[in-house]
């Protein structure tokens, strides 16, 4: 039950050119996206960013197993699934700025992304519950870090998903790492996926820098939790940045020589290789991706770029239907902080 997929082969699996070609895509998508995150960040283009090169193939091929109308719960490092997913590069940059965090207005069924860790985990289960009281088709897709299995949301969220048969698939991106705490010195289990045994369900571990292989997990777990059977995912991969841009990940982690090649070799070279050997890759198709992608980046910063600022007050309206006097006494302290600094908008 707990076991690791390798590299698919393309001629022994349902792959063919067309869906590899979309992941790899995807991959150099959701990379130069990160890269280009990072660098604005840097220069202050917005105030933090958490990036995940390294995960891209662990987040690309849960997205490409998705249907339609199944749902992705996603964490604050979602977002290369996200964006396979659909979700407009320029809506997360936006986001990053202040702004309502899908600006696009577009119809996929994506939650909002989640920064305290492991709050989402019982909302996918309800959602999951949801979709079995209205006798939907629908499947959710809820993501989180290893980190996030130590808290009691993860117990709770897992608990009620086994006992209410709910239509969820949990993926953990394992990278090893909970921000500067190894994965042996925040849980005993000797691995993720084998927590699911606790609340009734399967548990399995994928290669998560193998793109095919999410691909071909996610949507047998996805197809397993239609049929009432909720399933842990453990995707083994590795972060090879910081766990934010405020972090230093040298003073705590050098651990490279600790962990198998496979876990920490690049996976969009690592990938990029193999379509080479199976003849589906070449110059010209790599050209070509990469221009596009590079067109679609700028494209968003500059979308970005030309919003209006969004007004500082604008963040109390959604918390309550009516506001509370505590948000009121909040609301006041702002106009007045801002009335007395001569400050009429947010400065990016």
């Amino acid at each position: 039950m707990h076991r690791i997929i390798g590299e698919y082969d393309l001629e022994e699996t349902p792959f063919g050119e067309t869906e590899a070609l979309a992941c790899y895509r995807d991959l150099v998508r959701t990379r130069r996206f990160d890269e280009r995150a990072l660098a604005l960040q840097r220069r202050g283009w917005m105030s933090g960013y958490p990036p995940y090169k390294g995960q891209e193939a662990s987040q690309v091929g849960a997205a490409h197993a998705l249907d339609e109308d199944d749902w992705v719960v996603p964490t604050y490092r979602s977002n290369a699934l996200q964006i396979a997913h659909g979700v407009p590069m320029s809506d997360i940059f936006l986001f990053r700025r202040g702004h309502p965090e899908y600006a696009s207005n577009h119809d996929l069924n994506v939650f909002p992304q989640a920064v305290p860790i492991a709050t989402q985990i019982p909302h996918a289960a309800g959602l999951g519950m949801a979709a079995n009281y209205r006798t939907s088709d629908e499947a959710v897709l809820c993501y989180f870090g290893d980190g996030a299995t130590s808290e009691g949301d993860f117990h709770e969220g897992l608990n009620f998903a086994g006992v209410f048969d709910a239509p969820t698939v949990f993926f953990c991106e394992n990278n090893d790492w909970a921000i500067s705490l190894p994965r042996e010195k925040q849980t005993a289990s000797a691995t993720i996926a084998q927590k699911a045994d606790a609340y009734g369900f399967a548990g399995v571990q994928v290669d998560g820098n193998d793109p095919l292989a999410v691909l071909g997990v996610t949507k047998r777990a996805l197809e397993r939790a239609r049929d009432g059977e909720p399933i842990l995912v453990e995707s083994l991969t590795y972060r090879q940045g910081a766990h934010t841009t405020s972090d230093d990940p040298s003073r705590y982690r050098d651990d490279r020589e600790d962990l198998p090649e496979w876990r920490t070799a690049d996976p969009l070279e690592r990938y990029e290789a193999y379509l080479r050997e199976q003849g589906v890759l070449d110059d010209d198709v790599v050209e070509s991706v990469r221009d596009d992608v590079e067109a679609e980046v700028e494209a968003a910063v500059e979308t970005a770029e030309e919003a209006p600022a969004p007004d500082p007050s604008d963040v109390f309206e959604p918390v309550y239907d009516e506001p509370t006097p505590r948000l009121e006494d909040q609301r006041a302290w702002l106009e007045g902080f801002l009335a007395d600094h001569d400050v009429q908008e947010l400065e990016h």
